[in-house]
This record gives C-alpha cells, sequence and structure tokens, in this order.
C-alpha cells in the first residue's frame, strides 16, 4: 500500500530549469522527507499498536468485551499518533505554507507571509526542552510585530534533519524558493 505522505515529492530530488518543478502546484506536498528519528518513532509506536491491538484479539474470547473494547481503542489511539507523527511537518502548495504539528495544523496564505529565512539561533534538540545552537528557518508574516516568538518551521536538530545539515539546506531552500514564487505571483 503506498504511503504518499512518507516520501517527499519525486520532483523536488530532480535538477530542472526551474527552482520550483511541479506539475500541480495547488497540491499540498512536503517538500523533504521524513527524518530517520520520525521514522523509526513511528515504527517503534506501530510495534507498540501490534501488541496492543493482539492483546485485544486475546482478551475479547476471554469473555471481557468492555476491556477488549478499551485496549483495542488503546491501539488504535497509538496508530492514530504514529500516523500523525509521520504527517508532522512543513506542506507548500501554490495556496499557502501549512505546519502540521501533533494536534492543530495552521495554514498561512501567502498573501499574509512576509518572508521565509534561515537564522541562527537556539533550537530544540528533538523537540525537549534542551536547547542547542542550531539553524531555524522561521516564517515571518505580515500581520505580525517583528519581535513576535514564533516557533520555526523547521530546525536542524528537529527530528526531521537532526544529523542531516545537507537534507536541511535543502527543504530551507525549498521552501524559501515556494514563498518567493508565490508572493510574487
Amino acid at each position: 500500500m503506498p504511503l504518499p505522505f512518507l516520501t517527499a515529492d519525486r520532483t523536488f530530488e530532480t535538477a530542472s530549469e526551474s527552482a520550483l518543478p511541479y506539475d500541480d502546484p495547488d497540491r499540498w506536498r512536503r517538500p523533504y522527507r521524513p527524518g530517520p528519528w520520525r521514522v523509526g518513532v513511528a515504527a517503534l509506536g506501530l510495534l507498540l499498536a501490534s501488541f496492543v491491538l493482539s492483546a485485544a484479539v486475546l482478551i475479547a474470547p476471554a469473555g471481557r468485551l468492555s476491556s477488549a473494547g478499551a485496549v483495542l481503542a488503546g491501539g488504535l489511539a497509538i496508530v492514530a499518533g504514529a500516523l500523525r507523527l509521520l504527517r508532522m511537518g512543513v506542506w507548500v502548495s501554490g495556496r499557502g505554507l501549512r505546519r502540521v504539528g501533533p494536534l492543530l495544523t495552521r495554514t498561512v496564505p501567502w498573501a499574509r507571509v512576509a518572508s521565509v529565512r534561515t537564522v541562527q539561533q537556539p533550537v530544540r534538540w528533538l523537540g525537549l526542552p534542551r536547547t542547542v545552537q542550531g539553524q531555524a528557518l522561521v516564517l515571518v508574516r505580515e500581520d505580525r510585530r517583528p519581535d513576535d516568538d514564533a516557533a520555526p518551521l523547521l530546525t536542524t536538530h528537529g527530528l526531521d534533519f537532526l544529523g542531516r545539515p545537507a537534507a536541511f539546506d535543502r527543504a530551507a531552500d525549498t521552501v524559501e524558493a515556494w514563498a518567493a514564487e508565490n508572493r510574487r505571483g
């Protein structure tokens, strides 16, 4: 079964004359592949879910349907969490920039984007409270003051780019190119 959200659009990996090679600019796409940390955590979650769902199947014939239902609901919640983890990240289209988080998805139309740029700043290591010096791709919106602290779109020490600085540079350049192209038009 193909999982289109797991891999980046192949058009971003090919070199062409245009900075933004795409067939359908209105289709939401992630301009980078999910990192090994993100895929590994999701895989461990799905492994745990398989054990929990197997336990639900074993509990059901024992006559405890309410317990089996609770365990089944827990297993399905783990599967949903793992799939959401794989969808998290930055998505772009001709309509705007979308940031998919663990619970919320926020979309900013290109008309409200002042700039997208890479900056050196302290960033969270794997999303934990510990911060390290790194690079972050930040979004500056037209309707916010410049000193507003908004969460960075991408960081060099996040789940997708830890230990992959070249992948971060490619993804940041691609998102910046999308912003420059769509703010113009």
